[in-house]
């Protein structure tokens, strides 16, 4: 039972006088209800495959260890202590796995600094006083805690400090009403960095304490803005697409294409479990590409009027190739957060651009020509949902210019994967009425005889038309219902 010394001015007074029994977490509602003379001492042992019953010294051993550790930083930190002479309080700190620790603290310092050790001591007249604090989870942050209580510049002492280590501090401090070591851990959690898996702790040890709202907000604004101050996330993001698409440096051009998109991949996949949000319109999306593609069409006009001896001709095409891969960029957007299906029937209209395109030389349109085939591949995968005349249209307008720049993509794009493309190319055909497959893939038939590598090779597509074509043939009835009329293997 945890009890004063005896008086020196009042030996018929009981020997010890009780000032706290039990400090569970910090915090206990009565001070007078007793302790168990002895803590229950339950230790883990590793599970151990050939002797699952380890012996007593291997419970000892590890034990000591296990033991030998806490004393070792215990004693650190009481090193540094800022103690003066010695105490009237004699303070011992007991975790749940048996380890504690007994120091000598002063009455002045708990109930000057501490609301809670203030409210309990005072309640008994003695001049010395033994306080037992049981059953806590972590000693060495409680002691870390007491030492705190004598030094003067708390903020000081907190430099350097994990987040981890500062939360711990912060919720005994909380617990014991230790208002400067709460403020001063608020104030080192507000200024410090904080890693993705620190910030969780602080949202979850925020929310556990009972703080004041300001005291958390302050913290927390960080991570959450004000509502008078916060914009809407489709302005936001119009402002940073906008930003990298007129950017006058194409390395960091390049760079923060690869960052927006990897995070608008996240935040998509995030949205299905309901921690995104992230407004984004298709409004603001196809409004950007409306804006590249009268830009694109803008360039290729002045470059087919242009004399070829013009000093800003190769300025005026690698302005052509990067409003082509500005165009790309935002298509991998679209497609990514499945919004494409109105930019494919864009796209298949383009057909000033298609002229335009086909009098500028290969090596500079060939980036144009990438944004066909993203849409085949997309298309193919089952990605883009478009109807079928929209297709046809797609490739009417843009097949042919895909062929011709087929060599050129392949040869000048290290982003380009040959087999995707024909891949995609093929299922697009594939998707169509079969009399349309049949005369894309015979004009594809001359075409790859004649150019081979420079062509698509989309052999796959000629061989499934081939077979719906002359092996397996269907006709449909009056009731419109499918019937297999022949079949040859």
């Amino acid at each position: 039972m945890a009890s004063p010394s005896p008086s020196p001015n009042n030996t018929n007074k009981s020997k010890n006088q009780l000032v706290s029994n039990m400090i569970k977490q910090g915090f206990i509602s009565n001070p007078y209800i007793s302790p168990s003379p002895s803590l229950p001492h339950t230790t883990h042992i590793p599970t151990r495959p050939t002797n699952p019953r380890p012996t007593l010294f291997e419970i000892m051993s590890e034990e000591h260890t296990r033991e030998s550790k806490h004393a070792h930083r215990v004693s650190k930190i009481l090193a540094y202590a800022p103690f003066p002479a010695v105490g009237d309080v004699r303070m011992t700190i007991a975790g749940r796995d048996g380890f504690k620790v007994s120091m000598d603290v002063h009455r002045r310092v708990l109930v000057g600094k501490s609301r809670f050790f203030a409210d309990k001591i005072k309640r008994s007249d003695g001049s010395h006083y033994t306080v037992e604090i049981l059953d806590c989870d972590d000693v060495e942050v409680y002691v870390e805690t007491l030492v705190l209580m004598y030094c003067d510049d708390l903020k000081k002492k907190l430099i350097g400090e994990d987040v981890s280590k500062v939360l711990g501090l912060l919720k005994i401090a909380s617990a014991i009403m230790f208002d400067d070591g709460v403020l001063a851990c608020l104030e080192c959690l507000e200024a410090v960095p904080w890693s993705q898996q620190e910030e969780e702790k602080v949202v979850s040890h925020l929310s556990q304490l009972q703080l004041p709202d300001s005291a958390a907000d302050n913290i927390l604004q960080r991570l959450v803005a004000e509502p008078s101050t916060s914009s809407r996330s489709d302005d936001i993001l119009q402002r940073l697409l906008t930003g990298v698409l007129h950017a006058k440096d194409d390395k960091a051009r390049r760079e923060m294409k690869k960052v927006i998109s990897r995070l608008l991949r996240e935040n998509t996949s995030n949205s299905s479990s309901h921690e995104s949000n992230l407004d984004i319109s298709r409004d603001t999306l196809y409004h950007l590409c409306h804006k590249c593609l009268t830009s694109l069409i803008l360039c290729l006009s002045e470059a087919t009027t242009a004399d070829d001896n013009r000093q800003d001709r190769g300025v005026l095409m690698g302005d052509i190739a990067r409003e082509a891969d500005n165009l790309q960029w935002l298509v991998d957007i679209l497609i990514d957060r499945k919004m494409g299906d109105e930019f494919v029937k864009l796209w298949a209209e383009q057909k000033e651009l298609s002229v335009l395109h086909s009098k500028i030389p290969t090596m500079y349109r060939h980036e144009i020509s990438k944004i066909t085939a993203q849409l085949c591949v997309a298309i193919g995968k089952g990605n883009l949902l478009v109807p079928k005349d929209v297709r046809y249209c797609l490739l009417s307008t843009w097949l042919e210019s895909l062929y011709d720049d087929f060599g050129w993509m392949k040869r000048a794009g290290r982003s380009i994967d040959k087999k995707l493309v024909e891949e995609g190319l093929g299922q697009t055909i594939l998707t169509l009425p079969l009399a349309q497959q049949q005369t894309i893939l015979l004009t594809w038939f001359d075409r790859f005889l004649n150019k081979g590598d420079d062509c698509p090779n989309i052999q796959r597509a000629f061989e499934v038309w081939w077979r719906r074509s002359f092996v397996r043939q269907y006709a449909v009835d009056s009731e419109l219902q499918l019937a297999l009329c022949d079949y040859t293997e």
